[in-house]
């Protein structure tokens, strides 16, 4: 474990411009970690503002992707500057140093650049496919110093294309990461794993094939059969699922590259990010939302301060402990009931262009998520990664009135749905 751990670091330093490193380490690490101590602060107290939210800043993409909950497709809605600042301002405010930047395709919003700018003293993590970074934009992300790209990557040439709904969609995206690596900027590598790619991308020859390149990090995460178009079969299976929880344990003990997952703690418990609270989400159309795939919300950020509306929504806290009461997974793969029920009992709107989000969960089909049956799970093998988790990356103690069991009723349709006190 020592000798990848040591090679990682060195890798590190030789390929990522010193400054950018240097606001990483003090901006997202120092900072980061401060932040989740005010959440642990608050939460004792009470109080819920998450340390880490997501802005997806815009609806717009230039692809096409299989089981998007996005609305790409229609006219173009989007976070403005003045709202972008204002959410990060208020919430520096109160503690939080990072954020992640979604879309549609980020790099498509016109204004993305200028934001970076304003906040010199923050670290974010762009969401993107790759494909609009040209030369000229990795060099402007270089001299900010204050974003890594994640880059999306779904499978091999002919897998991608059908995947993402393009042509070329590989290659394309393989020059934007290549821009990006070629200037030296903390890249990572993300794969939203399914049926048809995981036997290519979850692979200790692929992971290899991305060090080489000199990718920074990876993150794996699994495909959720949401939104108004779901393709079911794509979706992982118990087995698989339980493949990439141990794949990563082992690989993180291995390989010189960082590997992320948002959906266990370091006894290899699952949870969910929304459910404890340690981040939540900002729609393109400025909803205040649990989390990037429920898209209801009661409350809107042009309201006013973000610190007040998280902390004083009932819309959010009711969802986070209904959410905990009932499962340690994904509560819109496995109770879209009680999604609904929830959307229903708050007069919640429905945050999509197209207007159809409660349709979409009456379709659903109730399924597995991260969570593995009581006593299977994999606990991390790597001590840092574990330790790390022990201390800022856990359940943080909001599953204690858990009230249900994993892979049992959940995926029952026959029987009724749990009612929402």
């Amino acid at each position: 474990m020592l000798v990848p751990s040591l090679q990682y670091a060195g890798r590190i330093l030789k390929t990522a411009d010193k400054r950018h490193l240097a606001k990483f380490m003090w901006n997202f690490g120092v900072k980061g970690v401060r932040s989740v101590n005010l959440f642990k602060k608050r939460m004792k107290e009470g109080t819920y503002f998450p340390p880490f939210i997501y802005l997806s800043i815009l609806n717009s993409c230039n692809l096409r992707c299989q089981g998007c909950w996005v609305d790409v497709d229609k006219p173009q809605v989007k976070l403005e500057l003045d709202d972008l600042n204002n959410i990060v301002n208020d919430a520096k405010a109160h503690g939080n140093s990072f954020f992640g930047i979604l879309g549609g395709e980020p790099f498509m919003h016109t204004e993305l650049f200028d934001f970076l700018a304003e906040h010199p003293d923050c670290f974010f993590q762009v969401f993107t496919n790759g494909q609009m970074i040209t030369e000229k934009k990795a060099k402007q992300l270089r001299q900010l110093g204050n974003a890594t790209p994640l880059i999306s990557i779904e499978g091999t040439e002919i897998v991608a294309n059908e995947r993402r709904g393009g042509k070329d969609v590989l290659n394309r995206t393989l020059r934007g990461l290549d821009n990006c690596l070629d200037n030296k900027i903390l890249t990572g590598v993300a794969t939203s794993l399914c049926a048809t790619n995981i036997d290519d991308l979850l692979t200790e020859s692929w992971l290899r094939t991305l060090i080489k390149r000199g990718v920074h990090y990876a993150w794996y995460h699994t495909y959720r059969p949401v939104g108004p178009q779901p393709n079911e079969q794509l979706a992982l299976s118990p087995e698989q699922a339980r493949r990439v929880r141990e794949f990563v344990v082992n690989m993180r003990t291995k390989l010189p590259i960082g590997i992320i997952d948002a959906y266990y703690d370091g006894e290899g418990r699952a949870l969910c990010p929304m459910a404890n609270g340690i981040s939540h989400h900002i729609g393109p159309t400025g909803g205040v939302e649990p989390c990037p795939i429920i898209q209801f919300a009661t409350e809107n950020v042009r309201d006013g301060s973000i610190y007040d509306t998280l902390t004083q929504s009932e819309f959010m806290r009711d969802f986070r402990e209904t959410a905990a009461q009932h499962t340690r997974g994904c509560i819109v793969l496995e109770r879209p009931d009680l999604v609904k029920a929830l959307a229903e009992k708050h007069g919640a709107k429905d945050t999509t262009i197209r207007k159809t989000a409660i349709a979409e969960l009456e379709a659903m089909t109730p399924r597995n998520s991260q969570w593995m049956p009581t006593g299977d799970e994999i606990p991390e093998k790597h001590p840092v990664y574990r330790w790390a988790k022990k201390v800022w990356f856990n359940d943080f103690g909001v599953y204690d009135g858990l009230q249900a069991e994993p892979a049992k009723a959940q995926v029952d349709k026959t029987k009724e749905p749990a009612a929402v006190e």
